[in-house]
């Protein structure tokens, strides 16, 4: 059984219209909405075998504020290519090309990319994040998908059940209470 994380990056500052979208910083919301979905990887125990992370600023900036939540080893790959990935095929590509001693994988990217790789691959499970991330992968939405293959190349062809979703502002609302 192969796992997949995608994380689609925190909110990101639109304030410095001169900055080149590849150098947009993380806005308050997005420091806020990171460490959420960190606290709740660490709670579920998710741990993936290797991160796949754009090169961007605000994706690297995500990175950086989930980090702290895990425990153990990890391999990260920023990988500037993941950037330029403008849809799900793009992605698909990138995760064929994965080892087979990592059984589960995080991808930290960017729309439209990741909400049309989630519906490529989501075949069952989750009725609500399958209704909710079908409509919109909102910032530092977080999908976990299972698949019955044994290697990347055969993920797709397997498809994938939605075994969990976060949503920062759901969990950010929980903290509240």
């Amino acid at each position: 059984m192969l796992t997949l994380f995608l994380l689609r990056h925190a909110k990101s500052s639109w304030e410095n219209t001169a900055l080149d979208d590849y150098d947009r910083p993380l806005n308050a919301r997005g420091m806020r909405s990171a460490p959420a979905i960190g606290r709740y990887l660490a709670e579920k125990t998710y741990l993936p075998d290797l991160i796949l992370c754009s090169g961007a600023r605000r994706t690297r900036e995500t990175l950086g504020l989930i980090l702290p939540y895990f425990d153990g080893d990890l391999r990260v790959r920023v990988e500037q290519a993941l950037y330029r990935a403008h849809d799900g095929q793009a992605l698909l590509q990138r995760l064929h090309a994965v080892d087979s001693n990592a059984r589960s994988v995080m991808l930290i990217g960017h729309n439209p990319a990741m909400q049309d790789l989630f519906t490529m691959l989501a075949i069952g499970g989750d009725p609500l994040a399958l209704e909710r991330l079908s409509a919109k992968f909102p910032t530092a939405a977080l999908a976990v998908l299972s698949s019955e293959a044994t290697s990347w190349r055969e993920f797709a062809a397997f498809g994938a059940t939605v075994t969990d979703h976060a949503l920062p502002r759901d969990l950010l609302e929980k903290q509240k209470q």
